[in-house]
């Protein structure tokens, strides 16, 4: 019989669960990798990371993204810099306040997420059809209850279509 670790759960269940979830997530890293594979020539992951973040959340200035993607400003700056060299973001003076620059999407841009989103999405949907209603019914609690422990946000139905699958606001390596 397995061992029980404090909480009463059985450890061998744990690990079970966790050599599942590192395959799965390796399954998921090549598709977001096969996803991006169009692009890879364009923009590299963090530069797609900025862009994804600038589709879901708008203009935004340089100190905030850097923020949001866990970098210094600096290294933002550059990331942008690229970004806007390639056509896919731009800067404009704020609205609210015209000393400041705030940074956006173009809509080259906007069009490369979705592309990239669209991807993504349909190879998911691919492997998930292979699988059968009653299995794909319990990944769906098993995930839900994996992204709450892991305090991941659920993606509302109605903007499923619409959400960068596989993209939030978790900080980024350095670099870029």
């Amino acid at each position: 019989m397995a061992d029980k670790g404090e909480s009463g759960e059985h450890i061998d269940d744990v690990e079970a669960v966790t050599r599942a979830v590192l395959t799965a997530s390796r399954l998921l890293v090549a598709v977001s990798a096969r996803s991006l594979a169009a692009v890879e020539d364009r923009v590299t992951l963090p530069q797609m990371r900025l862009l994804v973040m600038l589709s879901l959340q708008g203009p935004a200035k340089l100190v905030v993204l850097a923020e949001r993607l866990g970098v210094n400003p600096s290294t933002a700056m550059r990331m942008i810099d690229r970004l806007i060299a390639a056509g896919l973001a731009d800067r404009q003076a704020n609205p609210a306040d015209r000393r400041e620059t705030v940074l956006r999407l173009t809509h080259e841009g906007r069009a490369l997420v979705e592309d990239v989103t669209s991807r993504r999405r349909r190879e998911i949907e691919a492997i998930v059809t292979r699988m059968a209603p009653a299995r794909r019914a319990a990944l769906i609690d098993a995930l839900n209850a994996f992204n709450e422990a892991g305090g991941e946000p659920s993606v509302p139905a109605a903007d499923s279509a619409t959400y960068p699958l596989g993209w939030t606001d978790a900080p980024l390596p350095q670099g870029g």
